[in-house]
């Protein structure tokens, strides 16, 4: 048995570049049909009383209609509901073959050329690697997976952590990771309703694109009809099909 003693801790209790950070950002993509219009406002109250009101009247007022000055269209709101995960689970291994690259430094080469410098350097031998098999930027990083041919190559070099790689003029210091894949094991969806945005339905294809866009957007941001400031609109004319991406509401 140990003798009690008290222990009072300072600074950092975890070595930050030995921490394994997991990043979810759903990519959300919303398909419209034709004839439909989505607006979002600045405010979510707004948006909510423009679905309680459901049906809108909206008046156009534009040269390209010959038979009337003023014309009146009927529109449904309905809300927008997308599903997000809730639970996610990852099946991590670790591939034996691969290392990943990281903390490269921003030069004014292309991606390309700068992978052609890194399968050069880790392809020899009096560098910790060998003969390299594929090399690969990931999506959206600045970090490169390099595989090897052989075996036993990759360990000794993740063990190191980093090296000091020449390119041009300049030496730099870039980190070496293991190269992880993982697969979704379980995932579980829940909906949730976008509380400023809402769609528009049922809007006959009678003036351009622009004036149609032009005369919702002047329409649903007069406080007299319901509406508000409108933080952005995209509108899809009947005979086509749309794809509107959603991100995360940072307000």
């Amino acid at each position: 048995a140990l003798p009690e003693k008290k222990m009072i801790f300072k600074g950092l209790t975890v070595n930050k570049e030995n921490m394994n950070n997991l990043m979810l950002t759903p990519q959300i993509h919303y398909p419209l049909p034709g004839g439909s219009a989505l607006i979002t406002f600045e405010e979510a109250k707004v948006a909510q009383r423009i679905i309680e009101m459901r049906e809108h009247t909206v008046e156009l007022s534009c040269g390209e209609l010959e038979e009337l000055d003023q014309y009146r269209v009927r529109v449904q709101a309905v809300p927008v509901d997308i599903l997000l995960p809730s639970a996610l689970e990852i099946r991590l291994t670790q591939r034996s073959r691969s290392i990943l690259v990281s903390d490269l430094p921003s030069l004014d080469i292309s991606k390309e050329a700068l992978l052609d410098k890194l399968e050069l350097f880790f392809s020899k031998t009096k560098n910790g690697g060998s003969e390299v098999e594929s090399r690969e930027f990931l999506e959206d990083s600045d970090q490169v997976v390099l595989t090897f041919r052989e075996d036993g190559v990759a360990e000794p070099l993740i063990e190191r952590g980093h090296t000091q790689m020449p390119i041009g003029k300049g030496k730099y210091n870039i980190k070496i990771s293991p190269c992880m894949s993982g697969d979704i094991s379980n995932l579980q969806l829940q909906p949730s309703r976008c509380p400023r945005t809402v769609l528009l339905l049922g809007i006959p294809d009678v003036l351009s694109e622009e004036s149609m866009q032009d005369a919702l957007e002047i329409h649903f941001q007069k406080a007299s009809r319901g509406g508000g400031e409108v933080d952005a609109l995209a509108y899809v004319p009947a005979g086509r099909t749309g794809l509107a991406a959603f991100v995360e509401d940072s307000g």
